[in-house]
């Protein structure tokens, strides 16, 4: 030995936290499908089963990254660039502060333009109407052709009328 100590490596305390938070969400989705009744019908799949299989992915990525963050140790991250972190808060704030009152696609359309002024977007005059409408045909192929309901707002009704010849 040429007198240096071998380093050691420490584990990245950030992957281990994602690691513990992974783990938690699968074991809070595993007792949650426990209480799900069981009723396979003839296919032999219930309820419950896509939650397990969710929470089964899920303690395989908190695997991983607790191995990763033992095996690759503490590593240089770049920078956080804060802005268009809270672009995309702000339109998810938004969405949901607006989403009973506006409807889902003029709250969700705004939450399209916010996601897109944060990945480098900035003409917001043309993408909150790209959103609107981008939106407001997952609307109408959720709500007319698979029969779910997603919130109506004005915009909605105004569609909706014109397709069934009068005005909402």
């Amino acid at each position: 030995m040429n007198g240096t100590t071998p380093e050691t490596r420490r584990p990245d305390g950030a992957t281990l936290v994602a690691a513990a938070i992974l783990a938690a969400i699968a074991i809070v989705i595993w007792r949650d499908a426990a209480r799900l009744p069981q009723a396979g019908g003839y296919a032999g799949v219930g309820p419950a089963d896509v939650p397990r299989w969710i929470a089964i992915g899920l303690g395989g990525l908190a695997l991983w990254s607790l191995v990763e963050a033992f095996r690759s140790g503490k590593t240089g991250r770049e920078p956080q660039n804060v802005g268009p972190i809270l672009w995309i808060i702000g339109g998810l704030a938004a969405q949901l502060a607006l989403l009973t009152t506006a409807g889902f696609s003029i709250a969700t359309g705004l939450l399209f333009a916010a996601t897109a002024h944060a990945f480098g977007k900035r003409n917001l005059v043309l993408t909150v109407p790209v959103g609107i409408v981008f939106a407001l045909v997952v609307y109408l192929i959720f709500a007319g052709l698979l029969k779910l309901s997603l919130p109506a707002g004005p915009l909605e009704g105004l569609i909706w009328g014109l397709f069934r010849g009068t005005p909402a």
